[in-house]
């Protein structure tokens, strides 16, 4: 197994993307610490994880709570000795024109797409430095490479994820943590990050399988290569 005796947290797990990833990586023999605000979501994922003889720990809480990420790590390292993998994988996007969009779903997005992402990176790093070694994995999007209609907030949190993700490679780099900007296209999930008038074809967008496997690519790679960032889009999304 390619992740045999690896320990990941995985936030936003419950559902699509994340609750791929850590089934995947679960698969792939890794111990899963899964962070997310829905806990009978979380149970479900526990159960199959389990019935298939993974360890899986489930934390509920906010990404972008501060005391949540605390604790969620200290349990982590409590329950599993280490922590090898970090994949910041929950956020959300409200899709409407900047003038509709109100203060509070302004401060939301930044606060779970951004602020969880920093949050989690500065309490799992210490034991990543200690360790030396790890991997953590952003997940962005394609809107963090480009401007999209309607979604101005959410594509400017997805650039500060991915400006924060390069600065952080060069920080850590030297501790042998390799960090990575994963950013899907759109992905047939609750949220899409294309949205308006003429969506994608249902069937051909990425499905949270292909992002997971993907994750996985760049957890993998031989401990000397790294990817700092990738961006996935379907084949042929029409």
């Amino acid at each position: 197994m390619l992740l045999e005796n690896k320990v990941a947290i995985v936030t936003g797990a419950s559902r699509g993307i994340g609750r791929s990833i850590a089934l995947l990586f679960s698969k792939e023999g890794a111990k899963i610490s899964a962070i997310a605000r829905t806990e009978q979501d979380l149970k479900n994922l526990k159960d199959e994880i389990e019935s298939t003889g993974g360890k899986c720990l489930i934390f509920k809480g906010d990404v972008s709570d501060e005391n949540d990420v605390k604790k969620s790590v200290e349990k982590t390292i409590q329950e599993f000795g280490k922590i090898d993998i970090l994949v910041n994988n929950a956020g959300f996007g409200i899709y409407k024109p900047v003038v509709e969009l109100t203060t509070e779903e302004f401060d939301k997005m930044v606060a779970v797409n951004f602020r969880g992402v920093f949050l989690f990176t500065k309490y799992v790093l210490p034991h990543m430095m200690r360790q030396n070694s790890g991997v953590i994995i952003n997940i962005s999007s394609i809107a963090g490479t480009l401007g999209v209609r309607n979604m101005a907030v959410y594509a400017a949190t997805k650039w500060a994820v991915n400006g924060f993700t390069e600065s952080i490679m060069h920080e850590v780099r030297e501790y042998n943590i390799r960090v990575a900007s994963l950013c899907p296209g759109s992905v047939d999930t609750n949220f899409s990050n294309v949205a308006g008038s003429n969506p994608p074809t249902k069937d051909k967008v990425l499905k949270p399988e292909d992002v997971a496997q993907t994750a996985l690519l760049i957890a993998t790679l031989p401990e000397r290569a790294m990817l700092s960032h990738l961006i996935l889009r379907p084949t042929n999304p029409r």
